[in-house]
């Protein structure tokens, strides 16, 4: 990266805070805890927005050639972009959970 060159914050949260997510979401899902739902939709909240972040971050980097059969690259984004719209958009879980959890909806 060249010097003084800064990437954009990532969405959501830190690379941390999404692994912290995904991790409670796995463990309450192995241990049918009740709050398993909830970890669930706030893991892919934060996860989902990453994950294709990330894969746009890598497609950049390796420029032209990202987007080509001879790197991988553009089949990480495409997976990612799959995987938001199946499971839901961050947007599409924030409202999830504001449901399990008996939130009032902004339009209510």
């Amino acid at each position: 990266m060249m010097a003084g060159a800064e990437l954009p914050p990532m969405p959501e949260g830190t690379p941390e805070e999404t692994r912290a997510a995904a991790r409670y979401a796995a463990a309450t899902a192995a241990d049918d805890h009740p709050d398993r739902r909830v970890a669930a939709s706030l893991a892919q909240a934060y996860c989902s927005e990453v994950a294709v972040r990330a894969a746009e971050e890598c497609v950049q980097l390796h420029g032209g050639i990202g987007m080509t059969w001879e790197h991988p690259t553009h089949l990480y984004l495409k997976r990612a972009k799959a995987d938001q719209i199946a499971f839901g958009t961050a947007g599409a879980q924030r409202l999830r959970l504001s449901e399990l959890v008996d939130l009032p909806s902004c339009g209510a």
